[in-house]
């Protein structure tokens, strides 16, 4: 590892651990009468729930990824490491990552998130006799969430025309990513979808809020034009979210629950029709098709089964085949970087020019 990506991963490390304490720090304001404070109603508990359950999920941990691509987007323009405007665009783009964790847990009807219980688990516990309020209340804590997001751009110390380019970066990417998963919950009526269709899944639902938008608000918050740029942006973002989704998949059949903090098995108890499921459909014979059709969207679906799956998955090559597949789309992503250092600071493209194959080499 050369000594300028070496230095990319040891700030990545910092903006990470600056991030967290930043994010606290966040949260508390929004009660705090001397800060930012939220208004929230005086009388009832719901409300003040709410945010605590935003706040211990959005704390609760996560690779903070965005938090990364935002300020090293903004060092491919400049070397000042406090850049007006960063602190901002992190919390809201990690509020949406939170928004949208908790409406999956919803649609999965998933149990856990980030090693403890998912927002929607959180309030079906509150409410065990009253599972409608805690679907209600789960959404809710969403909604929460977005708006927050879009709060901290408008209510920093951004001048006008800065927050509002930001603000509309966000606000393209909140829109993009519910029409990806409505996309996504589309996809699983075709029982093989076909590759397209998979990648716009991705690309609406995860790119554009995981890789672009923390690239273009980066840039933004350092004064950069995007115009010229946002062609070779999309590209790079687009590749790069196809290897890490891919990986995803191939990380829910086959990697290890407790790195991950959550069960594998996950796509195939909900009946998603992800990139790994669609592989296995493709391969399996009569038998194995029958068992492979039982168990999608059983959400009961032993483990038992789910290792037989993953025989089956192994034995067909299957894990091999998405390595090879996310490794190729992640070498796709990093050519696009061979022409940045014409016009960007070189040590902050060699971390875009290494991060992909990081990223299908990650444990959770």
């Amino acid at each position: 590892m050369n000594d300028a990506l070496t230095a990319a991963w040891r700030r990545a490390a910092g903006h990470q651990r600056r991030f967290d304490a930043r994010f606290a720090a966040y949260f508390d304001s929004l009660t705090d009468p001397a800060g930012s404070r939220l208004e929230i109603p005086r009388h009832g508990t719901f409300p003040a729930r709410a945010l605590e359950l935003v706040r211990e999920l959005s704390l609760r941990g996560g690779k903070r990824l965005r938090v990364i691509l935002l300020h090293e987007a903004a060092a491919l323009v400049t070397d000042d490491e406090s850049v007006p405007g960063l602190d901002e665009a992190a919390i809201s783009i990690e509020l949406l990552q939170t928004h949208g964790l908790i409406h999956d847990d919803i649609i999965d009807d998933a149990p856990t998130r980030r090693g403890g219980p998912s927002t929607y688990y959180a309030y079906r516990q509150d409410f065990p006799d009253r599972p409608d309020t805690a679907l209600a209340l789960a959404v809710l804590a969403g909604d929460l969430a977005a708006f927050l997001a879009g709060r901290v751009l408008l209510t920093g110390t951004l001048p006008p025309d800065r927050a509002l380019a930001m603000a509309a970066v966000h606000a393209d990417t909140a829109a993009a990513t519910v029409a990806g998963q409505l996309l996504d919950l589309e996809r699983d009526f075709h029982p093989t979808p076909d590759l397209d269709l998979l990648h716009e899944v991705t690309e609406y639902k995860s790119t554009r809020y995981s890789i672009l938008a923390p690239l273009r608000m980066g840039l933004l918050a350092a004064g950069a034009d995007l115009a010229p740029h946002d062609g070779e942006l999309r590209r790079y973002a687009t590749a790069l979210g196809i290897a890490n989704q891919i990986h995803d998949d191939w990380l829910d059949l086959f990697g290890d629950p407790q790195s991950l903090g959550k069960p594998v098995g996950s796509d195939i108890r909900s009946g998603r029709r992800s990139y790994a499921v669609r592989a296995l459909v493709a391969v399996c014979d009569e038998s194995e098709r029958k068992l492979l059709d039982e168990a999608l969207g059983d959400p009961g679906c032993d483990d038992d089964t789910l290792e037989r799956l993953r025989g089956i998955a192994r034995a067909h090559g299957i894990d091999r085949q998405l390595r090879a597949d996310a490794d190729r789309y992640a070498r796709r992503a990093a050519a696009q970087t061979t022409t940045w250092r014409e016009h960007w600071r070189p040590d902050a493209v060699a971390f875009f020019e290494h991060m992909p194959a990081w990223s299908v080499t990650r444990d959770r």
